[in-house]
C-alpha cells in the first residue's frame, strides 16, 4: 500500500521496550501536525491545481478525509493546546497568544493518559502553548506526558540554521543597529531537556527523529506526535539545491544592519513576493515527502495495520504566506472558515473505513477521545471533544450518535467570537488590530451565515433571522460561564463585546 523507504539514522534518544502479550491489541498512534496548512492545499481536495501532495493523498485514499474539520483556534498555541487536552482552551484561560498555556490545565493530556496505559510516548518537532517554554513548565513536552522530546519551542524556528553562534551573531547585530522586530530563531534545538546545535533542514531533521522513534519502539504500543514547522512562516528558507532546481531566486532573511523588520516582513508576504506561492509549495513538498517516509517506515516495520495515523492542520492556512484555503473566506488569525477549518485525515487500517470522505462537522478536540476508544481506554468525562468512531468505523451497523449530528462548536479569541450549529454560523469581530498587523481581511461587526448555501461567508443574513442569532448567542453565553475570562482585552474590544451582549 505504501512504498518502503529507509529512515535516516541519528543519535539514539528513545528507549525500546518489549511488547507484552497483553499489549498486542493496542494500536500505535501516530499524530502528525502540519503548521498553517491551507484547507485547499491538499491534492485530494481538487481545489488547487498547483498542489502536489502524493503521500497525503495516498493516506486520504486509504483512510478518511474530513471536509468540515475545525481547529479550536485560528492560531497555533491555543489550537495545539486544545488538541493535546481535548478541551476548549478557554476553560484554562487560553484565548490568544501568550498566557500560561498548559500550566493552568489540570486534567490529563492525551500523552499522560496513554502513558498511564503503558504506551511509549514521544514528541518530535515544534511545541508552542504559553509564554513558558523551559523544562519544568507543564508546557514542555516531557512535563505533560512525553517520555522523550526532540524539537523546539515557540511560534517559529529557522528552517535551515540551528546553532547558538548564529543566534548570538544575529542578536548582536540587532542590538548594534538598534533594530526592533521579531527574531528568526536560529538557535539550537532541544534534545530532551538539553540544547544541542544541529545541521540540516528542519523538516528533514524532524522526519529523521520521528522515524528513529518508530524503529526503537516498534515492539511496544507507542504514541508519537510529530509536529512539523512546515508550512509556517518563513517559507523562503528552503534548501539552496531546491531553489536552484526550481529556478527560484529566493528571499533573504532579515538583516538588521540594512533594513527595518516591518519593511522586510511586508516584502515577503502577499502580494509583494512574486515567488511567495512557489516558496509555500516548496515547504509543502518537503512536508509531504517526510510524511511519506514515516508511512513507509510503518509499512517496513510491519506496523501499518496496527497503527492509527492522524494528519491534522493546527489552524487555517495563512494567506499572507500564500496559503490557499480553496472556497473558504479568510485566513489564519481570523474566525472566518479559512482561519479555523483545517485539513484532517485519519487512517486506521481494518478498523476504520477506507477511501471515504466524511462531511460531518468534527473538531481537532475529537482526536483525543477517538484514539482512546480505539485503544479500549475509558474516555474521561472532562473532555469537550467527542468520540467520532461512529462516523468512521468500518462496521456497517455503527449508528451515528445524535450528539454528533447536532453538535455546536464555539470559538473565542478575545477580540472575535464564532458559534457553529448545524448550517448556521454566528461571527462577531470587535477589534482588527491583529488583522491589520498580519495583513489579513477582517470585517468588524456581527454576522450570520448559512454555511450550507454560503460556505464562502459572503452574505450576511443576520437581519433576517433574529431568533437564530439569539439562540446562538445564548449557546455562547452558557458555554462562557465555564471558562476563565480573557485577560488584556483592548478598550475597543471590551466596549464592542458589551455592545453585542457578549
Amino acid at each position: 500500500m505504501f512504498s518502503a523507504c529507509s529512515a535516516a539514522s541519528s543519535k539514539q534518544v528513545f528507549q525500546q521496550e518489549e511488547r507484552s502479550a497483553g499489549e498486542q491489541s493496542k494500536p500505535n498512534i501516530l499524530l502528525i501536525v502540519g503548521d498553517d496548512h491551507g484547507y485547499g492545499d491538499l491534492g485530494s481536495t481538487g481545489f488547487n491545481s498547483d498542489v502536489n501532495t502524493p503521500n497525503l493523498d495516498k493516506l486520504a485514499n486509504n483512510g478518511i478525509r474530513f471536509t468540515q474539520a475545525y481547529a479550536t483556534s485560528p492560531i497555533c498555541n491555543t489550537s495545539r493546546a486544545g488538541l493535546i487536552t481535548g478541551r476548549y482552551t478557554q476553560r484554562f484561560g487560553g484565548y490568544w497568544y501568550g498566557g500560561n498555556g498548559l500550566e493552568q490545565a489540570t486534567e490529563q493530556t492525551l500523552a499522560e493518559t496513554l502513558k498511564a496505559q503503558s504506551y511509549a510516548t514521544g514528541y518530535v518537532g515544534k511545541f508552542h502553548f504559553g509564554t513558558s517554554h523551559q523544562p519544568g513548565s507543564r508546557n514542555f513536552p516531557t512535563d505533560h506526558g512525553f517520555d522523550s522530546f526532540y524539537g523546539f519551542s515557540g511560534g517559529r524556528k529557522h528552517y535551515l540554521i540551528h546553532n547558538q553562534a548564529a543566534e548570538n551573531a544575529f542578536q548582536q547585530s540587532r542590538k548594534a543597529h538598534n533594530k526592533k522586530g521579531e527574531g528568526l530563531e536560529m538557535g539550537p534545538v532541544w534534545l530532551n531537556d538539553s540544547k544541542v546545535d544541529q545541521q540540516g533542514f528542519s523538516t528533514e531533521l524532524i522526519g529523521q527523529h520521528a522515524n528513529q522513534f518508530i524503529v526503537e519502539n516498534k515492539t511496544k504500543p507507542f504514541f508519537l506526535q510529530v509536529s512539523f514547522n512546515a508550512i509556517h512562516n518563513f517559507t523562503h528558507q528552503l534548501p539552496a539545491a531546491y531553489l536552484k532546481q526550481q529556478g527560484l531566486k529566493g528571499y533573504h532573511d532579515w538583516d538588521p544592519a540594512t533594513e527595518n523588520f516591518r519593511d522586510w516582513y511586508v516584502g515577503g508576504r502577499y502580494p509583494n513576493n512574486p515567488e511567495g506561492r512557489a516558496h509555500y509549495l516548496g515547504q509543502l513538498h518537503f512536508l509531504d515527502v517526510e510524511i511519506g517516509k514515516l508511512l513507509a517506515q510503518l509499512e517496513q516495520q510491519g506496523l501499518m495495520d496496527n497503527t492509527i495515523v492522524v494528519y491534522v492542520g493546527d489552524n487555517g492556512g495563512s494567506t499572507p504566506i500564500y496559503a490557499n484555503n480553496g472556497p473558504l473566506r479568510g485566513s489564519k488569525y481570523t474566525l472566518y472558515e479559512g482561519g479555523i477549518r483545517i485539513p484532517m485525515i485519519i487512517y486506521g487500517g481494518k478498523g476504520y473505513q477506507q477511501g471515504q470522505v466524511v462531511t460531518d462537522v468534527v473538531s481537532a478536540m475529537d482526536i483525543y477521545p477517538t484514539v482512546l476508544s480505539a485503544a479500549g481506554i475509558e474516555i474521561p468525562d472532562f473532555l469537550d471533544g467527542q468520540d467520532i468512531t461512529p462516523l468512521i468505523a468500518s462496521t456497517s451497523d455503527t449508528a451515528v450518535d445524535n450528539n454528533l449530528a447536532a453538535r455546536t462548536l464555539i470559538w473565542d479569541s478575545g477580540h472575535e467570537i464564532a458559534v457553529r450549529s448545524g448550517k448556521w454560523k454566528y461571527r462577531a469581530a470587535f477589534d482588527d488590530y491583529y488583522a491589520v498587523k498580519q495583513m489579513v481581511d477582517l470585517e468588524l461587526g456581527e454576522y450570520l451565515y448559512d454555511l450550507d448555501a454560503d460556505p464562502g461567508e459572503s452574505n450576511n443574513i443576520i437581519a433576517n433571522y433574529p431568533k437564530v442569532v439569539a439562540q446562538l448567542k445564548a449557546q455562547y453565553q452558557r458555554w462562557a460561564k465555564a471558562n476563565v475570562e480573557p485577560k488584556k482585552l483592548s478598550k475597543i474590544t471590551k466596549a464592542n463585546r458589551l455592545k453585542a451582549g457578549l
